[in-house]
């Protein structure tokens, strides 16, 4: 008789409330930066079908706000929050260019390439070790989904993204691909081997 697979949800956090509009100088983007980890998050419903609710009652998320924020408001205030650093987005740091005036976007874009290539990292993690966190991250949820069937991360769109690529490493296999927009759902299964 088979038992139902382990289940592993993931979960990124919903939009927060900070402009985005208009060109930034190089100091309004690094402020940009630092009101998006510390912004509240717009209000929102989600209503996912394979999301077993009632029964969660323990969720991971990280220590950026904008991810406690919406793990209580999806699961409710009685839900355990498993506060991790580990569950953090990758850093970004802009880089100075003093007299150029951009979107936010393309600042946001140009400073997460440069530092993928390994050249945007003076005083934040390289893009490797944000990498070995991610395995680091995933090698959690795989234990604790193996000893609870089901486990929750509600953290942010990079991070998972690579939480994933680590899960399926494990043996895990993806069941539903929810996107990359805020609040996207993935769902990653893996039936346990019988002995």
């Amino acid at each position: 008789m088979n038992s139902s697979p382990n289940r592993i949800f993931l979960i990124r956090h919903a939009k927060p409330k900070v402009e985005r509009e208009g060109f930034f100088d190089v100091e309004a983007a690094r402020q940009y930066i630092s009101d998006y980890d510390t912004a509240q998050v717009e209000e929102f419903v989600l209503q996912h079908e394979a999301i077993p609710y009632k029964q969660i009652k323990k969720v991971y998320c990280s220590t950026l706000v904008r991810s406690q924020l919406t793990a209580r408001a999806i699961f409710g205030e009685k839900v355990e929050l498993k506060i991790d650093h580990t569950f953090r987005e990758f850093e970004r740091r802009i880089f100075t260019l003093p007299l150029l005036r951009l979107p936010i976007k393309l600042w946001l874009l140009s400073a997460r390439l440069l530092w993928f290539l390994g050249f945007n990292s003076r005083d934040i993690e390289t893009f490797r070790q944000a990498r070995t966190r991610a395995r680091k991250a995933a090698e959690l949820l795989d234990e604790d989904a193996r000893q609870n069937n089901t486990t929750v991360l509600v953290a942010h769109g990079l991070l998972n993204n690579f939480i994933r690529r680590e899960l399926t490493r494990l043996g895990w296999q993806a069941s539903i691909k929810g996107g990359n927009n805020f609040l996207s759902v993935h769902i990653m299964e893996k039936a346990e081997r019988k002995v």
